[in-house]
């Protein structure tokens, strides 16, 4: 044993120490430690204590010392360390923090880490912090718009009403277009796959107009009802409307939800309504 090193383990201690190794919830930090100290006391050399413990020397003779001092106690507590790194100042974090509101300089969109980092002489490290601990996301933006229609409540319930909880024996369709696809083709046709290569298409492609979808999506079963047309007016969408009424069961009633495109409140489109009673029209807000 090391010279200068006495432990006296008493009846109680060990006792004690005994128990915190046979614990099997116990921490196995203070397993270690008890080890260590179990093993001086029955007067075992420093070699063997470490293949006893599975520690360094210089871990043993830590230990045996803190036992020495603090007894059962301190070797159940560890000590407290210094921060690694220096608090920052109040000040720096409010200038962190009052700075992201404002717009960063020159003509950059946002602030980043490393630029307001430069700006207020910190680390891109403790500028992340900051924001983490205020909730600051400058690089989001949630983009908002205010409708100014007067009817905007009744419109919203009315639809919502229909998508959260439509009524029996009816459907309820979405309906929108989209225009100006381009319809194209590859310059010659695709390589089916096979066995160690894959399909194959060629990299160019050859235009044919474009094209405008017509689709209406039934929010309950998931499904679409799909037409592609060379134009955009209210001829068109007549014509899909005929298709949705060829497609949908006869009698139902259909609601149908869309924009306030002018097409759609076109008098010939209000003329093909009145003929259609089924067909329920909901015009989403302004």
């Amino acid at each position: 044993m090391r010279k200068g090193i006495i432990v006296d383990v008493t009846a109680a201690n060990r006792a004690r120490l005994r128990a915190v190794v046979t614990n099997l919830n116990s921490p196995q930090k203070h397993v270690w430690r008890a080890k260590i100290v179990l093993l001086t006391a029955d007067g075992l050399g420093t070699n063997a204590i470490m293949r006893g413990a599975g520690r360094a020397k210089s871990v043993v003779w830590r230990w045996q010392e803190r036992f020495m001092r603090e007894g059962v106690d301190g070797l159940l507590r560890d000590k407290t360390r210094p921060p690694g790194r220096k608090p920052l100042d109040p000040a720096v974090i409010e200038q962190v923090v009052a700075r992201t509101a404002e717009d960063p300089p020159g003509e950059t969109t946002h602030w980043t880490a490393g630029l307001m980092a430069k700006a207020v002489g910190i680390s891109v490290s403790s500028v992340q912090r900051i924001w983490q601990a205020h909730g600051l996301q400058p690089h989001r933006v949630r983009r908002f718009k205010l409708s100014k229609d007067p009817e905007f409540v009744p419109k919203l319930r009315e639809i919502v009403g229909l998508y959260v909880n439509p009524p029996a024996h009816a459907i309820v369709l979405s309906v929108d277009e989209k225009s100006q696809i381009q319809a194209l083709d590859r310059t010659q046709p695709g390589l089916p796959m096979k066995k160690g290569r894959a399909g194959t298409l060629t990299h160019d492609y050859k235009r044919h107009g474009t094209t405008t979808l017509f689709a209406a999506l039934d929010v309950l079963e998931g499904k679409v009802i799909g037409r592609c047309m060379q134009r955009h007016r209210h001829q068109e969408f007549i014509r899909f409307l005929n298709t949705i009424e060829a497609e949908i069961p006869v009698g139902k009633i259909i609601h149908v939800v869309l924009d306030n495109y002018a097409t759609h409140k076109h008098p010939k489109v209000r003329a093909w309504l009145a003929r259609h009673p089924r067909f329920v029209f909901h015009f989403t807000p302004k």
